[in-house]
Parts: C-alpha cells; sequence; structure tokens
C-alpha cells in the first residue's frame, strides 16, 4: 500500500485519532474517579497542570483531524456537484478552525 495513495494518509490518521481518543476518554475518566475535584479551585488546579492541559490539547487536535476525515469523506462521497462540494468543505473546514482555535484558546487562558 502505498503512503502516496489518495485515501491512505486519512485512513491513517483517522484510526490513529480514534486510538488516542479511546485512550484519552479511559484515561480522563480514570483519572476523575481517583482526582475528584469538587469545585471550581480544584477543578482549575486540576486543568494548569501541563500533562493535563497538553493531554486534553492533543484530545481536541485529535478530535477536530477525526471529524474532518469524517466528514470530507462524507461530503466527497454524497455530494456530487461541485461547487456545493466545496461550499460544504469549505464550511466543515473553517468551522473545525475555529472550534480548533477556540479551545486553544481557552486551555492557553487557564
Amino acid at each position: 500500500m502505498s503512503w502516496r495513495a489518495g485515501g491512505v494518509r486519512p485512513f491513517v490518521l483517522q484510526r490513529v485519532s480514534a486510538v488516542y481518543l479511546a485512550f484519552f476518554i479511559v484515561a480522563f475518566a480514570v483519572c476523575m474517579l481517583v482526582v475528584r475535584p469538587t469545585d471550581y479551585i480544584a477543578w482549575m488546579a486540576f486543568l494548569q497542570q501541563p500533562v493535563i492541559v497538553v493531554g486534553v490539547a492533543l484530545f481536541w487536535l485529535a478530535a477536530i483531524s477525526h471529524a474532518w476525515v469524517g466528514g470530507r469523506d462524507v461530503i466527497m462521497d454524497y455530494v456530487h456537484p461541485d461547487g456545493l462540494r466545496v461550499a460544504l468543505l469549505s464550511l466543515l473546514g473553517m468551522f473545525l478552525l475555529a472550534m480548533l482555535i477556540w479551545v486553544l484558546r481557552i486551555l492557553l487562558v487557564i
């Protein structure tokens, strides 16, 4: 299988991001069972730890890349007029980019 083939990179990206998303959700659930932040100050202290910030940032990066590949594939498969396809892909890309900027802003302000 060639890495230059059109669908190999998105396929691998979606699978890798899915594995990280599953790992993070399980790890975060276990962490919540152990740490149990109960008030705002405890949550802020928990979320300011560099490991947590990096893990959450990677989670959102994986989620957005996973959503891009899935959304792109659905649009490419089911939307046939070229103009509408380009418009929907552009809207999806702008929405996901705005979401990533919003999440990173939140993580960097904390």
